[in-house]
């Protein structure tokens, strides 16, 4: 009985392991298939990111590289 458990549960663990190969890292590394727990979190990160830098318009806030939103 403990084998098969045991046996169950690496059979889960590797499960998802996949070599993948150079060509196929792009494909893989697409946005569109990365999963992001908190979408809303990451939205405003990669706003104030842009903020800061400088790279976008700061549309609606104060300031525009500064970090002063």
């Amino acid at each position: 009985m403990t084998r098969t458990i045991v046996a169950l549960c690496l059979v889960f663990a590797f499960a998802g392991c996949v070599r993948v190969k150079p060509y196929q890292r792009e494909t893989l590394s697409k946005r569109e298939l990365q999963a992001s727990p908190w979408p809303a979190v990451e939205r405003h990160d990669v706003h104030t990111h842009r903020v800061r830098e400088g790279s976008n318009g700061a549309v609606g806030n104060a300031g525009g590289g500064c970090g002063c939103n």
